[in-house]
Order: structure tokens, then sequence, then C-alpha cells
């Protein structure tokens, strides 16, 4: 009888063996170590999947053009719903796998796709939930990404809220500490530069901060007419009525939005000087540069 041990032994220096011959021998040129050729980048574009919501509103300004008080004021009609900044732009999908993206080519759909199916979900949820049939996200950084808000939602609506690029620099610069003069206001022509694209290609309503708090219910009537709801007295009372949290990130927060009362815009600060194309787009929105 073979002893079990001896055997053992056996295999482990045939095993020994093959390990010290893979190590002394050249590298195989065979085909698997070849690299592949690198897989073509997908162009695959989804077609349009059915939206839950066709024709939502979407606020377009720069960060500190009164969007928060437009919304709360909307948000106070009984068939407008203005939620806080939704910031559906960072919202997305992960296709996580290799085959993932081509399963849901299959499927006639793709990242974007699926994101854009996503953002109409929350978009919904947010409209069933209140109980209402409008549904307007002020969201400012939507202004930068409206090409595609008009992709997602061909027949999506849109306010353009504008003020005097000067008032915007001096807000945005009070609010921050230590603020660079020279980045805030390239910040504010990024934004610029978009608005004016959007009033030249989108159809929009364009209203103006400085209007809508010298004469609110006239402006506040403007956007109903738009948006094809009755105008409503209560809209102007908005402090009386329940927005949620103001906090940081989703809108502003400050003393006067939180007063509860509409309060008069403030004006360009007199040392405010802006870079020539600021004051050429501040000139065609009707401002003195």
């Amino acid at each position: 009888m073979r002893d079990p041990r001896m055997a053992a032994i056996g295999k482990g220096l045939k095993r020994r063996g093959r390990l010290v011959m893979q190590a002394v021998s050249p590298p195989r040129r065979d085909l698997d170590a070849i690299p592949g050729p690198r897989p073509a980048p997908d162009t695959y574009t989804a077609p349009l999947a059915p939206r839950l919501v066709d024709s939502p509103v979407f606020v377009l300004s720069s960060v500190r053009s009164g969007s928060t008080l437009l919304r709360v004021l909307l948000n106070s009609h009984s068939r407008i719903r203005a939620p806080h900044e939704m910031h559906l732009r960072t919202v997305h999908v992960n296709l996580s796998r290799d085959f993932t993206a081509e399963a849901m080519r299959a499927l006639h759909l793709d990242k974007d796709e699926l994101e854009h199916v996503l953002w109409d979900r929350v978009l919904h949820l947010e409209l069933t939930r209140s109980g209402k049939d409008v549904i307007v996200d002020k969201t400012p950084p939507n202004t930068l990404i409206w090409p595609r808000l008009r992709r997602c939602w061909p027949d999506a609506r849109y306010i353009l809220l504008l003020r005097h690029p000067g008032a915007v620099v001096t807000s945005l610069t009070a609010r921050r500490t230590d603020p660079d003069h020279e980045a805030v206001r390239a910040e504010v022509l990024d934004y610029s530069e978009k608005l004016e694209e959007a009033r030249r290609n989108l159809d929009p309503h364009v209203m103006t901060y400085e209007e809508l708090t010298a004469a609110p219910e006239r402006a506040t009537r403007g956007v109903c007419e738009y948006l094809g709801v009755p105008w409503e007295p209560g809209m102007l009372d908005y402090g009386s009525k329940d927005h949620g949290t103001f906090r940081p990130q989703l809108g502003d927060w400050s003393s006067t939005i939180k007063s509860g009362r509409i309060q008069s815009a403030r004006t360009a600060g007199p040392d405010v000087e802006l870079p020539p194309r600021l004051a050429e787009l501040a000139r065609a929105w009707g401002y003195r540069a």
C-alpha cells in the first residue's frame, strides 16, 4: 500500500518544479499577451422616453438674483408647487459594469436618458405629494444647463429672472468671507452669458428682480398669465405660508427672506466696476451699465 505522506511530498515537489520552470522561462508571446483594440466610444443617443411631467417650469437666473423670493411667492399659489432648490443636474446614474450600457441600450436607454427619467420622476413625486398641478424648479445652476433641460423636457416653460449684474456682484461679494473679486465677476459673467443664450434661444417669460420687489402684484400677475393660472392675492403674503426650512444650499436663508415681507431690491455698490462684456449684457437687458 502506498504511503499517503510520500504521495503528498511527491505532488509538492512536482508543483515546485513547475513554478521554477515558469520563473526561468521567457514570457509567452501568444495572443493572450497582445492587448486588444480599445472599444470605440459609445455614440448611441437614446430616444426620448415618455415623461410624467410634460411641462415643468424652470426659473433661470444668476445666483443672488431673488429666485428664492420668486419661489415663495409662487409656492403661495394654490396650484403652484415651488420647492427648495432641487439641484437635479447633480443627480446622476452610474452604469457600474462594462455590460450595463449595452443592457440599457437594448432597452432604448442611455446614461443621459436614464438621468432624465429619474429627474422627471422626482418632479412628478414632488408634484403628487403637493396635490398641485404646476411645478417650478428655481435652482440657479439650472441656468448653466438650459440646453439639457430643453432636451429633457421639450415642452418645458421658462421664467427668466434678471437682476442688474452690478447688484449681483455686490450681493455675492458681501455674502462671502475674503472674496476674490475677480472670481466673483467671472462667476456673474458666466451666469449672465448663459442667461443671454437662454433669452435668445428660448421663448421665456422675462422679468426683473427690481420689478418683482417694486411692483410685486404686477410682476406676479404677469407670471400667472404666462403659466395659465389665475392670480391670487395671497401670493404676496408669503410669510403666512409654510415653505420649508430656509437653509444654505437650498436657496436664500438670509434674514430678508425669513422676514416674510417683500423688501426693496438693493442696488449695486458705488465702487463696482463691470467688465466690458458684463456692462454690454446689462445694457441689453435694459439696465444702465
